[in-house]
């Protein structure tokens, strides 16, 4: 050991601390693909496939899909879910010593051998596993939080990923769509309507509402009843110029706060998908026509933000290149900008591109950055449904 201490260098150190990453990460990778085909062979053909199902889904009874704890499955626990899942996490630890610096692995299998003991001393109740009265809408992203485990035994069949968000990141299981009920506004639309095939394709409960009929102006109280059985709502309404503080802020704001405010005593956080522009990063190029839609569109992404770090709801920020729309030609087709947010959002990102010209990605850092707008002017006319 002091022969290592004394041949050691910075890069040495670096690579040290790379090694232990990468097989940190790839180790508990290794579970959650078993993880995920533990779940899948709930439905094998193979009797004995069944059976190591049946064995993880002792572990959905631990702690289920109300997010409680059952004592009675403790000892079931211990022995269908922490050995396997520690045997395999070892097993994806020991293979690196064939391919790194021994030290570094071995640190790696002392943590797992730790969170082990550690979960032995706790009965299985963990960082990622207690039992829980709300699941509130902030979670990690590349780290895996109790929030985000949550999700996983509310919804089984998404959320694999058990400490760093490698694998639902690749296979795009961290959202869940199928049979959640959503409410989708601005469905005549060229973005709304995508979004309405693209979600009953995907098996989602899709209902819409339309201005004029289910809100308008200072009267929002007719969305209650629909808000009050939707998981998800999505914003998809706007205009460009009649009556933008209506259409592209005020009627936002409003549902969104009435949805926050409906869903406070869910179990988990009230969703919602809001349309934005990459004009919050560009603006109008001078072109006066487009200075209202400008101003309004910024002035919702500064509240937006507000929304974006509130842990009272799960909020998404879409923010596409012009498309196709009844609104003007664009750069691509309203179906296009659907796929590619969909893409983004069954990998968990709440800051979501959708962007030929890259303004999207530059927009995301004046989106965490930008001041607080101006007090807009208060309703006073329709709200366009487009």
């Amino acid at each position: 050991m002091m022969d290592i201490l004394q041949d050691l260098t910075v890069w040495t150190i670096l690579s040290w601390l790379l090694q232990g990453a990468v097989v940190f990460v790839i180790s508990t990778f290794i579970f959650d693909v078993v993880h995920w085909a533990l779940h899948k062979w709930a439905k094998s053909s193979n009797p004995m496939l069944r059976m190591f199902s049946g064995w993880h889904n002792v572990h959905h009874k631990f702690l289920d899909e109300k997010m409680n704890i059952n004592p009675q499955w403790v000892k079931a626990n211990f022995w269908a879910h922490l050995v396997p899942e520690f045997g395999t996490s070892v097993f994806g630890t020991v293979i690196f010593y064939a391919f790194f610096h021994w030290l570094p692995v071995t640190v790696i299998l002392v943590i797992h051998v730790w969170m082990f003991i550690g979960r032995i001393k706790e009965e299985g109740i963990d960082y990622n596993h207690m039992a829980m009265d709300r699941v509130g809408g902030q979670r990690g992203f590349f780290g895996v939080d109790p929030n985000y485990h949550a999700l996983h035994h509310i919804h089984p069949d998404q959320y694999y990923s058990s400490y760093v968000n490698v694998f639902d990141l690749v296979f795009g299981t961290n959202c869940k769509i199928k049979k959640r009920r959503f409410l989708v506004t601005g469905a005549n639309g060229a973005f709304g309507s995508a979004m309405v095939k693209r979600l009953e394709k995907m098996g989602a409960i899709v209902e819409t509402a339309k201005s004029g009929v289910d809100y308008g102006p200072d009267d929002y109280e007719r969305m209650r009843e629909k808000l009050e059985r939707t998981d998800v709502l999505v914003l998809a309404h706007g205009a460009k110029s009649e009556d933008c503080w209506n259409a592209n802020y005020h009627s936002f704001i409003a549902m969104i706060d009435m949805f926050t405010e409906i869903g406070k005593g869910r179990l988990t956080a009230p969703e919602v998908w809001a349309l934005g522009s990459e004009i919050e990063l560009h603006g109008d190029f001078g072109q006066d026509e487009l200075k209202d839609y400008c101003v309004t569109k910024r002035a919702f992404a500064a509240h937006a933000l507000g929304y974006y770090k509130s842990d009272a709801l799960h909020y998404r920020h879409i923010v596409p290149s012009a498309f196709t729309s009844a609104m003007g030609k664009g750069m691509m087709s309203a179906e296009t900008a659907v796929s590619i947010a969909m893409f983004f959002i069954k990998r968990g990102f709440t800051y979501v591109p959708v962007t030929l010209t890259t303004l999207a990605y530059w927009n995301y850092f004046r989106f965490l950055f930008q001041k607080p707008s101006a007090t807009p002017p208060s309703t006073d006319s329709a709200v366009p449904a487009a």
